[in-house]
């Protein structure tokens, strides 16, 4: 995907999405730093993300949607996305924080992005910045979930999402679960349940 900086067209409101608090520091007249901004797409990032997992995969369990957000908006990832869309050579610093090779902080570049994004909230509303977010979101959260193997994530997932995000990726279809029998009285009932993708049982079980 072509990641790029959203467009934001008022001037003003750009220029202090990118305005870090060490130039408002060596430029006090007429600047504003992005600080208040960033505070804001902190938590505009946070609730789409939380909407977009809730909306996209409806097997996993709170807890795991909670450890997937703070992957997808931790610093290491929005700094990232940062560099992407070009922050690098945005972002208004001060002569110390440039010396000390801000251009490429990721802490630096995160900041700046989720004051970027809460600039775009305030000029275009929840709706447009939803359509810029998600897609990249989705990716990212995609790549992390097919990549079980990381140690940071391996117990993201139990084994019913583990298989179905196997899948999904190497089959392009869903598991299907049925019951094949069941016995026993209603208080007590014992079921056998097989799985399926795209036609082939891969497992049965007893419960």
């Amino acid at each position: 995907m072509d990641k790029k900086l959203p467009e934001i067209h008022d001037k003003d409101l750009l220029k202090q999405a990118l305005t870090h608090r060490s130039y408002v520091n060596e430029h006090p007249r007429n600047e504003k730093d992005n600080e208040r901004l960033e505070f804001l797409g902190d938590a505009i990032l946070g609730f789409l993300v939380g909407e977009l997992l809730y909306k996209n995969y409806p097997d996993i369990s709170e807890a795991q949607m909670t450890r997937l957000r703070s992957l997808l908006v931790d610093e290491p990832q929005l700094g990232k996305l940062g560099k992407e869309i070009g922050l690098g050579k945005l972002m208004r610093l001060g002569k110390g924080a440039e010396k000390e090779g801000g251009r490429e902080n990721p802490s630096l570049l995160s900041d700046t992005f989720e004051a970027v994004i809460g600039a775009y909230f305030l000029e275009a509303g929840i709706d447009t910045v939803r359509e810029y977010v998600q897609p990249l979101f989705l990716s990212l959260a995609n790549d992390i979930l097919f990549s079980l193997a990381k140690p940071e994530i391996k117990h993201l997932l139990d084994t019913k999402s583990k298989f179905q995000q196997w899948a999904l990726a190497n089959i392009g279809d869903t598991p299907k679960y049925n019951v094949i029998h069941e016995s026993g009285p209603d208080h007590s009932k014992q079921f056998i349940s097989e799985v399926s993708v795209h036609g082939k049982v891969y497992g049965v079980g007893t419960g």
